[in-house]
């Protein structure tokens, strides 16, 4: 079962997460084969990280938890709060599978919150710049309740229309760069 885990920063937090950079990659390290992406979220600014997406494959919704609420900075207090959500890999592979490669353009996280009846539940045609895509389920995965997609683009207004905008009853778009050691 994949799902989708954005730990989002306490204003304030930037030290203790410097402060526990290794802590929470050791940790990662230990999910490495279940990783379908990972990677921090920005300010406007480019460089005040303001949260942290991780998309992984895990066997049930306890682990799921188990995942997103043991991690070092969630344990720290980092972290204000937590979304984590069923999710379904629609593009079938990894960030690291991307052809697009790990630099070069702007990356971002879209992240559109609804309810009703299902929307962009199929992968856009002719999208390349496409890291990872796919809709927000509820727990049993029967009931959506939104879609996340990791894009390449060139600002995030053009990010933000990946999604149906009127579908929605949010959307947020969030500077995004691929996670992990380097």
């Amino acid at each position: 079962m994949e799902y989708f885990c954005y730990h989002r920063d306490r204003l304030g937090s930037l030290p203790l997460r410097e402060e526990l950079l290794e802590a929470h990659w050791s940790y990662m390290d230990g999910y490495a084969k279940e990783l379908i992406a990972r990677g921090p979220t920005f300010a406007d600014d480019g460089e005040t990280p303001t949260g942290s997406v991780h998309i992984v494959d895990l066997p049930d919704p306890a682990a799921a938890r188990a995942f997103a609420f043991d991690e070092p900075n969630y344990q720290a207090g980092a972290y204000r709060d937590v979304l984590l959500r069923r999710w379904r890999n629609l593009l079938g592979r990894t960030m690291w599978e991307f052809p697009g490669g790990r630099s070069g353009g702007n990356r971002y996280l879209v992240l559109g919150l609804g309810s009703g009846e299902a929307a962009d539940v199929d992968v856009p045609s002719g999208r390349d710049d496409l890291i990872a895509y796919g809709p927000l389920l509820s727990d049993d995965g029967a009931t959506w309740l939104g879609t996340a997609v990791l894009l390449r683009a060139p600002d995030p207004a053009t990010a933000r229309a990946v999604l149906t905008a009127d579908r929605y009853a949010d959307i947020e778009v969030h500077a995004w760069e691929f996670g992990g050691r380097r």
